[in-house]
């Protein structure tokens, strides 16, 4: 079943970046070797890391503010956690099983950078520029996020909701597992994944259908008994932060010639006191 879903994954992958990618001039594949093609990807994701880990240093007053609005509206939002918490946990029972193991696998590292790798290698024997594109954008988010999520996950010490401690108990760089509440791991991986293929879409289904499917594990997680919403919602907050400043990164360096975009939704991330979404921009 693991082997099956799986394979699922990396060919899901594959071919909903493939839909909106645009080939490489005949020239450029003739000119370019394949290692050439990795070494560049790999100076690209290096230099996009190395600019979102800095990015604090940069930040000006709209973002400090942004920052403490994000923090306010979690603390907020953690009011609901329990109630929230008892309401998904009865939803497991009806949840299908194919769901819960998809939200399971694909949420876990391993599979997740495997799924990557796969996209990357149908992008490189294609040199096909905008699924390695998508691939970098991927990989390179999942570092930064990923680097968040230790820290922090580390030390608020937050326990998890299965573990009948209550929403508001805390034991800062524990090393129990019980104490790893917040964020979400799988929320993270999951939505910055879903959000970096999204954005190669031009269609506002497609990017509804991605988007759907990168919720899946999110919830999974919540109906498990595995985490409370508010780890969730600050997850999908900093995944969609980071994506979309490593994005714009690339775009404005122009590593990549993408094809032009027609006029699409553009998603951003909206905090208010006591209020945490995302607004679509026409």
């Amino acid at each position: 079943m693991r082997s099956i879903l799986f394979f699922f994954l990396c060919l899901t992958c594959a071919v909903s970046a493939s839909v909106q990618s645009q080939t490489l001039k005949k020239q450029e594949k003739d000119s370019l070797s394949t290692w050439s093609i990795v070494k560049y990807d790999a100076q690209n994701t290096w230099l996009s890391v190395k600019h979102s880990v800095t990015r604090p240093a940069h930040w000006k007053g709209k973002d400090f503010k942004t920052l403490g609005l994000l923090m306010a509206s979690t603390m907020a939002l953690s009011s609901i956690d329990e109630p929230s918490n008892r309401f998904f946990v009865k939803q497991n029972a009806k949840a299908p099983q194919l769901l819960k193991d998809f939200g399971w696998y694909f949420g876990s590292p391993q599979n997740y950078f495997m799924a990557n790798a796969g996209l990357y290698g149908v992008g490189l024997l294609t040199k096909n520029e905008s699924i390695r594109k998508t691939s970098v954008l991927i990989i390179s988010s999942s570092v930064t996020t990923g680097l968040i999520q230790t820290l922090t996950k580390n030390a608020i010490g937050r326990a998890r909701p299965g573990a009948k401690y209550g929403a508001f108990t805390f034991k800062p760089f524990s090393s129990e597992g019980a104490f790893h509440s917040f964020p979400s791991g799988h929320a993270i991986l999951s939505l910055t994944m879903s959000h970096a293929i999204a954005k190669q879409f031009h269609s506002t289904w497609a990017k509804i259908a991605t988007y759907s499917v990168g919720s899946i594990i999110p919830l999974s997680r919540l109906t498990a008994n595995a985490h409370w919403l508010t780890d969730t919602l600050f997850s999908s907050a900093i995944s969609i932060i980071v994506v979309n400043s490593i994005d714009q990164f690339l775009n404005n360096k122009e590593l990549y010639n993408g094809p032009k975009k027609s006029k699409t939704i553009s998603w951003h991330l909206a905090v208010k006191p006591n209020q945490i979404g995302f607004i679509g921009y026409f």
